[in-house]
């Protein structure tokens, strides 16, 4: 009978059927939260969830997207692997989104699914999808366990892949029959993650010769600092090399936004003076960034005057977009403490001179006359003194909330980078207070991205969950109404929000307390409210259409060609 339990030897065994293995496996990898969506094919593992609810906490969301977004959200605040469930057909094919969002974001990530019995596969049959077909370009792998013989060790060498090397999601569907079947379960400890580093001694040697002839290094941060744990020694790196440091939008918060060093993000929206410096720098040492096209502009222009220095676990990533003078294949933790331990200290204080110069000459600006979401971020960062945790959608938040908030450590602000969804932040934002209880934890929407996913509103008030959502209202699709504006002749095509929806009105009949902001007066005493009340809050902000995102680099142009709003009046 399954739940029987024999002791052979030493080893401890129990007779379960495959949704108890499925259970007891995610037990095993120290899994205490899953997010997802209960459906006819996976109705044998949401029973054996129920035997163990005091064990695995599931957290029903409004949608299996959101069930994805709080998963990666989960993960990318607490490091650990985020884990989303669905039932076959269309809760399967619900989950692409977010699948691809970690994916392209490197989140590590299992998201099980459950299909129509084994005989009924490849038969059209009803709510069946061939989900691993579908995800195979968005999952680091995939499996389909027909057989309840493989399915433990099928969901370890899930974990294991999704967190190991480059970490990303991975799916594991199983047939309903495997669920129901029953066979003999040997617990074991779960393996430790070990990260595996491909360079050689004339790697290293190679780095450090590039290093000791700059004379106007720069750092470039990426994502892949954080997945790394390297924040410490990037920080001790930095200072030894005497370098400036900008991040990517994905680096935000591997180096303190508040030291002397730190000129900004680089970019689209980047500072003048990171995207300035890094023009003019001699050396670029790029720590897991993958030089994506929102980074580097013209690819033939960037860093055009700097040797380039890649150091990323992922080879995949040298020299796809831009090619490196020098690579280090390995984790960044690991490689840095070896450069940095045989690095001599350096002294480049007439560049640094420049660069703060830069800093001065061109600092962030906007419109301090009105309510804008700069001032709101601004407030935001001095209430919460830069502790909170801040999830965002995509668009003109989005880069606001990269400028105007200071990280100061690392997995406080989650974003989709890579992907760019729309509809992410209010899910990542649950799961991050799911793995966070004692964080503050915001999200960033504008009223466009809020209408995608404000369901997941009932799931924060379904279990007094107390995030707060601030959407960043202006009744257009900013971003590309920006776009509009500046390269399509004012045509808003598509881009007016005008209507009568009342966010504060279906925040408040989803289960959650409203409020509505109109000047800047307001801002701070909403946000003091929202964090004392300790529930689910809408902040509705009313700002004007127009307000734009600066500084820019024009799509496909170098970096250097950044401009302003200053610029445009000249």
């Amino acid at each position: 009978m399954p739940g029987n339990k024999a002791t052979v030897g030493r080893e401890r065994h129990m007779l379960l059927t495959g949704a108890e293995i499925i259970v007891e496996c995610l037990k095993e990898q120290g899994t205490d939260i899953v997010f997802g969506y209960p459906g006819g094919s996976i109705l044998n593992v949401y029973d054996a969830l129920y035997k163990h609810r005091d064990e695995i906490f599931h957290v029903l969301t409004s949608h299996e997207q959101g069930a994805a977004h709080a998963a990666d959200g989960y993960a990318r605040a607490t490091g650990k692997v985020g884990v989303c469930m669905a039932t076959s057909g269309p809760g399967a094919t619900n989950l692409v989104t977010g699948i691809a969002t970690a994916y392209m974001d490197s989140v590590p990530m299992v998201a099980i699914t459950c299909n129509v019995n084994l005989p009924l596969l490849g038969k059209d049959s009803f709510q069946e999808v061939d989900i691993a077909g579908v995800t195979m370009p968005i999952t680091k792998h995939g499996y389909i366990v027909k057989d309840i013989n493989i399915l433990a060790e099928t969901l370890r060498k899930a974990f294991r892949i999704a967190q190991s090397g480059r970490p990303g999601p991975v799916l594991v569907d199983v047939t309903k029959d495997v669920t129901a079947a029953v066979c003999d379960f040997i617990p074991q400890k779960p393996v430790t993650i070990e990260k595996k580093s491909r360079y050689e001694q004339a790697d290293i040697d190679a780095a450090l010769a590039l290093i000791a002839e700059s004379k106007k290094p720069y750092i470039c941060l990426g994502g892949g600092v954080i997945l790394s744990g390297a924040s410490k020694e990037v920080r001790s790196f930095a200072k030894k090399l005497d370098a400036p440091v900008c991040d990517t939008l994905m680096g935000k918060g591997a180096y303190d936004g508040y030291d002397p060093l730190y000129t900004g993000m680089i970019g689209m929206h980047g500072t003048k003076a990171s995207n300035l410096g890094v023009s003019e720098c001699d050396l670029l040492v790029a720590l897991g960034a993958r030089f994506s096209d929102r980074v580097v502009g013209n690819t033939s222009l960037f860093a055009k005057n700097a040797k380039i220095l890649h150091i990323d676990i992922d080879a995949a990533e040298i020299n796809k977009n831009v090619h490196a003078d020098v690579s280090v294949v390995g984790d960044l933790k690991e490689v840095l403490e070896k450069l940095t331990a045989v690095m001599e200290q350096a002294d480049h204080g007439e560049w640094t001179a420049h660069i703060r110069e830069l800093k001065e000459r061109y600092p962030l600006k906007y419109d301090k006359t009105e309510l804008s979401c700069p001032y709101i971020m601004e407030e935001l960062d001095r209430i919460t003194e830069g502790n909170a945790v801040i999830t965002t959608d995509v668009g003109q938040h989005q880069m606001w909330a990269a400028q105007y908030y200071h990280y100061t450590k690392p997995r406080t602000f989650l974003s989709s980078g890579g992907l760019g969804t729309m509809g992410y932040g209010l899910g990542a934002c649950i799961g991050a207070k799911m793995g966070c209880p004692d964080k503050i934890c915001v999200n960033i929407a504008g009223d466009g991205c809020f209408r995608m996913n404000l369901h997941e509103l009932a799931t924060a008030s379904r279990y007094g969950i107390p995030v707060i959502q601030i959407v960043i209202n202006n009744h257009v699709l900013g971003m590309v109404r920006q776009w509009q504006t500046l390269f399509y002749g004012k045509r808003y095509s598509q881009t007016v929000l005008e209507d009568s929806v009342d966010f504060c009105k279906v925040a408040e009949g989803l289960g959650c307390e409203a409020i509505r902001v109109q000047t800047k007066e307001e801002v701070a005493p909403a946000i003091e409210r929202a964090i004392s009340l300790n529930r689910p809050v809408v902040i509705d902000c009313q700002i004007p259409k127009d307000d734009k995102v600066f500084p820019m680099v024009p799509a496909g142009a170098a970096i250097s060609e950044v401009f302003d709003g200053d610029d445009l009046k000249e």
